[in-house]
């Protein structure tokens, strides 16, 4: 925009050597150290741009374009912040009894609620009552507004960050985030600066630029992406800590890995560096598990004999030595057929399938239990019932006894008749 490119950088004088302020008590001068926390400094300074945007988008809504105010509005931004920092102290301390005690008190909170205060005041009456402020045309024109200034070189950031400088000392009342140190003379002013908690300092990590106050060296240290660290799998490497991530998937000989022969059976996770001796270590295991696939009939006891008889039959490590189920099989049947088939045990088979089965029916034989008691008592009532009708038809039985030893007597008279009878 040739209206942003025409304009000069605002000019703000700060002196950012220590200041000198007067001390009548002590009857001389007295040496003040304005060093302050460069990283909130630096946070205040980017934060500047979107509000100055935001204020001339919203001030010049259906009417001019945001370039035509940009100058006027960055100075009255820089007034009315200036001038809100220095009374705000003082506001904080009238109405410290009835403020919120939710409300932040850190500087660049207080500071981003003065640019709201700002942007608010200078809307246009079009963008308060439409509803501009919540649309995204609105978010889109301060973007491209913000980027349009920084190409122009417009309210540079070291410019920006003076008068952050400023803002922050009038409103870090409990001084944490600036020096407030004063000295009797220059010297012991100097020899505080060497030492002060607020000096700017480079990270000493190779690759890294940041700059940032003497305070937070320990707490940059602790989580910067360039600083070299051992690798935290615990393998013998040390790298930066950005690369770690990358380094602990792909190739730490420290990562785990699931065993060669997990297709097979084995379901052991062991460090990639260990798989060689996991595959000696575990080899009867291993053949095992294939022999349960390949012999599904075969009893335990079959098939642990079968694995002894394979690992003696094995020659020059070729099964310690396979790294992958594919090869581990072709050894182990060509092996097989080598030892011929597999003698099964039928006494072992036989008992195996008889506890299997009676494992399986043992939660039948629980649900049965309860049948056969209720017939059990369904049984003992019909006894009863025909032991009842015995005892009733037993005088009637002695009658009939003596009937049928008459008719006995008269059948056997016929018969020694006929026999008789026959023999004449």
């Amino acid at each position: 925009m040739s209206v942003l490119s025409s304009m000069e950088a605002p000019t703000v004088d700060v002196d950012l050597s220590p200041a000198r302020i007067e001390n009548e008590k002590e009857g001389g001068p007295m040496f003040h150290c304005d060093l302050h926390d460069t990283e909130v400094v630096h946070k205040l300074a980017q934060m500047f741009l979107p509000g100055l945007a935001s204020a001339c988008v919203d001030n010049t809504t259906g009417f001019n374009t945001p370039g035509s105010v940009a100058d006027g509005l960055r100075k009255e931004m820089i007034d009315f912040l200036t001038l809100r920092s220095e009374s705000f102290v003082a506001e904080t301390v009238i109405l410290d009894d009835g403020a919120d005690g939710g409300v932040s008190d850190h500087p660049f909170d207080i500071i981003s609620s003065f640019v709201d205060d700002f942007v608010d005041s200078k809307r246009n009456l079009l963008s308060q009552v439409s509803g501009w402020l919540l649309s995204d045309k609105r978010e889109d024109k301060i973007d491209d507004f913000v980027q349009e200034m920084e190409m122009n070189g417009f309210w540079l950031l070291d410019r920006r960050e003076k008068v952050a400088e400023n803002l922050l000392k009038n409103v870090d009342f409990k001084n944490s985030f600036h020096c407030s140190a004063s000295f009797v003379n220059k010297d012991e002013l100097v020899a505080h600066v060497d030492n002060c908690n607020f000096k700017s300092v480079t990270c000493h990590n190779e690759g890294c630029n940041a700059r940032f106050s003497a305070v937070h060296l320990k707490d940059h240290d602790s989580h910067c992406p360039f600083k070299i660290i051992p690798c935290e799998q615990k393998c013998t490497d040390s790298l930066m800590r950005r690369d770690m991530d990358r380094h602990c998937i792909t190739v730490c000989p420290m990562k785990l890995v699931n065993c060669p022969f997990y297709a097979v059976g084995c379901r052991s996770a062991i460090a990639q560096c260990m798989v060689g001796k996991h595959c000696s270590d575990d080899l009867n295991s291993h053949l095992l598990h294939l022999l349960k696939g390949i012999h599904k009939d075969a009893s335990g006891g079959d098939l642990n004999r079968r694995v002894e008889q394979i690992v003696q039959a094995s020659t020059n490590n070729r099964l310690a030595e396979a790294r992958d189920a594919r090869a581990f099989k072709l050894i182990v049947r060509d092996l097989e057929a080598k030892l011929g088939p597999l003698e099964v045990n039928l006494i072992e088979k036989t008992s195996t399938e008889t506890v299997a089965k009676n494992e399986d029916s043992e939660d039948t034989g629980t649900e049965t239990k309860g049948s056969t008691e209720t017939l059990a008592s369904s049984d003992k009532a019909e006894m009863s019932a025909v032991l009842n009708k015995n005892e009733d038809s037993e005088d009637t039985g002695t009658e009939t006894k003596g009937r049928t030893e008459t008719l006995v007597s008269s059948d056997k008279a016929e018969t020694s008749a006929t026999l008789n009878k026959n023999v004449a």
